[in-house]
């Protein structure tokens, strides 16, 4: 493979992991909007979504069911943390809320540990095809569904945020909440429909990445440690931003990871350059790339 074939390459792989960054980072954005908390146990999420989805499977559920009865479920525990955990606490200041949400994160991976334990687990590939070529690269064909997945939920969000009532409703509270509420809109009913996206957001990821990565009940951890910073990255009051942020994070982890210096690769290293990245911004860009100032 030529020196452009591997920068392709690179490209690719950075494109397909950022995807699932910019989604999780999505889930983080949206709920932070609406609720001004970040949900830190959003990683979890994708660990219930991928691992449930394999349990269904090896019950003789069929893919297409058990894929869903899975999304559905981690939806259901995102709307059960909401209302058990911060709905009761909504009064608390925002650390106490974050706070929270790291507590409800160990729980819920002590709970994974129990269930799965330390087993990796796979899914099969959505389709049963050979790998494809592109300029001297190759393409996993589940990476395009992968791609096709954050297309379809970036294209989701704006019919929704622009087309439905309950969209404008969320874009009101994003926009400012004390005004959203004396027009009559329940800022307790938006959070929970933010906690309740965020779990199926998730979820999705965790299914359809597995099938490349492989799943434990440890992976929500990192893969949401990326996520924020992906929002970090882009900018925590900008959707488009949180896309963006995910993109360039998971190119700047490939790039990164493939170099090497006097005979020692940086592929180690790679978990650590997303805190790099995220402290790189932090100091020179608070607000993000696309963050307002």
């Amino acid at each position: 493979m030529g020196i452009e074939s591997q920068y392709v390459q690179y490209l690719i792989s950075g494109f397909t992991l950022g995807s699932i960054y910019a989604l999780i980072a999505l889930a983080l954005v949206v709920t932070f909007n609406i609720t001004g908390v970040f949900n830190l146990a959003i990683g979890e999420f994708v660990t219930i979504g991928a691992l449930t989805a394999v349990s269904l499977r090896e019950a003789g559920c069929p893919d297409l069911l058990a894929y869903v009865l899975a999304v559905m479920l981690a939806g259901l525990v995102g709307a059960l943390m909401e209302r058990a955990t911060i709905h009761p606490a909504r009064k608390a200041s925002v650390l106490t809320l974050i706070i929270i949400t790291i507590g409800v994160s160990i729980a819920l991976r002590g709970a994974a540990l129990l269930i799965w334990k330390t087993h990796p687990y796979t899914l099969p590939s959505f389709v049963n095809t050979s790998s494809i070529g592109f300029l001297g690269a190759v393409i996993i064909p589940q990476s395009l569904f992968v791609l096709g997945l954050a297309v379809v939920a970036v294209g989701f969000l704006f019919v929704f945020f622009d087309f439905t009532f309950l969209g404008k409703a969320v874009r009101a509270a994003m926009m400012n909440k004390t005004a959203a509420q004396l027009v009559g809109i329940n800022p307790g009913r938006l959070s929970l429909f933010a906690f309740t996206f965020g779990g199926i957001i998730a979820a999705l990821s965790g299914i359809f990445i597995t099938p490349i990565t492989t799943a434990q009940y440890d992976m929500g951890f990192m893969l949401g440690l990326k996520g924020f910073v992906a929002a970090i990255l882009g900018g925590v009051t900008n959707v488009t931003g949180a896309i963006i942020g995910g993109l360039l994070l998971g190119v700047i982890e490939a790039f990164a990871a493939s170099c090497s210096f006097q005979g020692y690769s940086f592929t180690g290293l790679k978990d650590a350059i997303a805190m790099i990245v995220m402290i790189i911004v932090l100091l020179t860009r608070p607000t993000g790339i696309l963050g307002n100032r």
